[in-house]
């Protein structure tokens, strides 16, 4: 004779169906909320986790990545000259304007690196390369905001706060937390889209020299 659980819940089928699709249901949901949690995570902390450097450098009080606080890049030095460091370089994230010919605007966040050490650069670039962004008003964007920006081919020549903006190429898989695309290009390029004076970053990327005690 099969077990008295067992019976009573095959007694109702009704009941039985019902219980298991509300399992089920919450199963789905909870799957569901784990991916868009995982999702979150890696987009909000992509350019920091694919920078591979060991320190960021920012402001006091800078409370995520797009509201950095511009101080003076003369701390350059400073940090250059602090034992266990191997190299620095000057960093910027930053909202910004987006016009396209046709006079569409979209919000845009301009990321300026090193294109001579490739630190914090663009990553899984599917045409053009690092070296393109060496060249004035060199940008390059992700192929998912393509139609949000307007973008069809390499070439093609925009707007970023009023300045003139060629697109050298595109990355792939490149995606930001917010509605607003990330644009790469060079740290000087970088200064003119930002709206930033010539002597000041957002942000100091650090390498330390192996072996050293990071946390010291």
């Amino acid at each position: 004779m099969p077990p008295l659980a067992q019976r009573n819940l095959t007694h109702d089928k009704v009941r039985l169906a019902v219980t298991l699709t509300g399992i089920v249901f919450a199963v789905v949901l909870i799957v569901v909320e784990l991916g868009l949690f995982v999702g979150f995570t890696v987009t909000t902390s992509s350019i920091i986790d694919k920078s591979n450097v060991d320190f960021w450098i920012v402001s006091r009080h800078t409370p995520y990545i797009e509201q950095g606080a511009a101080f003076s890049e003369r701390k350059l030095y400073q940090v250059l000259g602090t034992p266990g460091v191997a190299s620095a370089d000057k960093y910027i994230v930053r909202f910004s304007n987006w016009k396209a010919p046709d006079g569409a605007e979209e919000g845009i966040q301009i990321v300026g690196f090193n294109p001579y050490s490739g630190v914090g650069g663009p990553w899984n670039v599917v045409e053009g390369s690092i070296e393109d962004l060496k060249t004035p008003d060199a940008i390059m964007v992700d192929e998912i905001y393509k139609k949000k920006l307007g973008v069809t081919r390499v070439g093609q020549i925009f707007e970023i706060s009023g300045r003139r903006a060629r697109v050298v190429g595109f990355t792939r898989g490149i995606r930001a937390f917010t509605t607003t695309p990330y644009v790469f290009t060079s740290f000087k390029n970088a200064e003119g889209y930002a709206n930033l004076r010539e002597d000041q970053t957002l942000f100091m990327l650090v390498r330390a020299v192996p072996g050293t005690d990071l946390n010291a």
